[in-house]
């Protein structure tokens, strides 16, 4: 510790995180959850279990005059077998809304995954600390944005001066459901995911649940969405629903309204979005299921259906945007809150071309920050379906 003052340890609580629906404890602390126990207690799926607890949008808040700041955490880092290994998660501090510096931590569990064979181990490793210094000696917000590819165990927060709770700030909720591009599975950092760029741009409060591979109209996280106080909601459909082949034409259809219908129960006026997929070239007019190809020594994805098969009722992004489309402009004729935004307008033809999916499936980070921008624009921009004054 480097301090001039005394350490004050402060517990982590509810009060102090954004962006988590649970906080479960730990033997070593706590640890964040995107989706809170009963809808945890209805799933059975481990990539599920793993996604929702990646903090991804989760965040430490809190006014202090602290100069220094120190947080312990146990991260899970994730590695693929036969793949090189990815840098360490990034925690991003902001003070006073702006990124103002960024740290990883040390140690951590190792979670290896075998795509080859679907099986996975864990090594344990020691608690590591974060640390943020030299920052200016006055009233301030302090946000800690936690990394959102890495199960994070919350052990200690310590600065040297004490810490308030922070209120909401008159900003408006937002609740955001997706698949893995949501989450932000290649975004270099937990302020460089899509959703968390539009937030900023917007000035709303950010509840990520992008949750990677799991994006599959999961009744349980309809449930939990339902549940959650939110202001706006929006909810990206398509591209886990292809590339894991769950279901045909005839079962997406009554699963989307079904979907639909849950998040209308808890929130009946509340503006709702539902945003198709991005462009993504493998899966626009060929099935899943999707698969991981590791023959160039590099994590890359390819689709392994057969376009023919779309006749009997096998799901594309093609196939899905038009229905999509038609099922919101049906319902929109008794719901004046619901919206469609086509994916194609984030990231298309022309995006692709110029900056093309590294892994054909997921987005860099400068085409983060332009699907960011977009959908800032598109739904909180004027005569957008979030902007403030819509509806009124």
């Amino acid at each position: 510790m480097t301090s001039a003052h005394p350490w004050i340890t402060t517990p982590i609580t509810t009060d102090l995180l954004r962006g988590a629906l649970d906080l479960e404890r730990t033997a070593h602390g706590v640890l964040p959850h995107r989706l809170p126990a009963p809808a945890r207690a209805r799933n059975t799926d481990p990539q599920v279990a793993m996604a929702e607890a990646m903090p991804s949008g989760v965040r430490l808040v809190f006014r202090s005059r602290a100069t220094a700041v120190e947080l312990d955490v146990l991260p899970t880092k994730m590695v693929y077998r036969g793949t090189p290994p990815r840098p360490d998660g990034r925690y991003d501090l902001l003070v006073d809304g702006r990124l103002t510096g960024q740290a990883t931590a040390d140690g951590g569990k190792v979670l290896t995954i075998d795509l080859t064979t679907g099986t996975a181990t864990t090594e344990p490793g020691p608690v590591g600390t974060v640390r943020f210094t030299d920052l200016p000696a006055t009233d301030k917000d302090v946000e800690i944005w936690l990394p959102q590819r890495e199960i994070t165990e919350l052990v200690a927060l310590r600065t040297d001066a004490p810490v308030e709770t922070v209120g909401g700030r008159g900003r408006r909720v937002w609740l955001h459901h997706g698949s893995s591009i949501s989450h932000g599975s290649d975004a270099e950092s937990p302020t460089g995911t899509w959703p968390a760029i539009a937030a900023g741009l917007a000035g709303v409060e950010l509840i990520n649940l992008g949750f990677s591979g799991s994006a599959l109209l999961d009744p349980f996280t309809a449930r939990a969405m339902r549940d959650t106080p939110a202001d706006l909601i929006s909810v990206k459909i398509g591209i886990n629903l292809v590339n894991s082949d769950v279901m045909r034409l005839r079962a997406f259809t009554p699963a989307v309204h079904g979907f639909l219908d849950t998040l209308r129960d808890g929130h009946p006026d509340t503006p709702l979005l539902v945003v198709s997929s991005i462009l993504c070239p493998i899966q626009e007019d060929t099935p899943g299921p999707g698969a991981a190809d590791l023959s160039t020594g590099t994590l890359r994805f390819r689709a392994t259906g057969d376009p023919a098969e779309q006749a009997a009722g096998k799901l594309t992004l093609r196939v899905i945007r038009a229905e999509l489309a038609r099922i919101v402009a049906t319902r929109a004729t008794e719901d004046p809150h619901l919206h469609y935004l086509d994916g194609l307008d984030l990231y298309g033809e022309a995006d692709f071309a110029e900056l093309p999916l590294p892994d054909e499936l997921h987005p860099d980070p400068v085409a983060d920050r332009r699907i960011g921008e977009r959908f800032a624009a598109l739904a909180f921009g004027p005569g957008g379906p979030f902007a403030a004054d819509a509806g009124r």
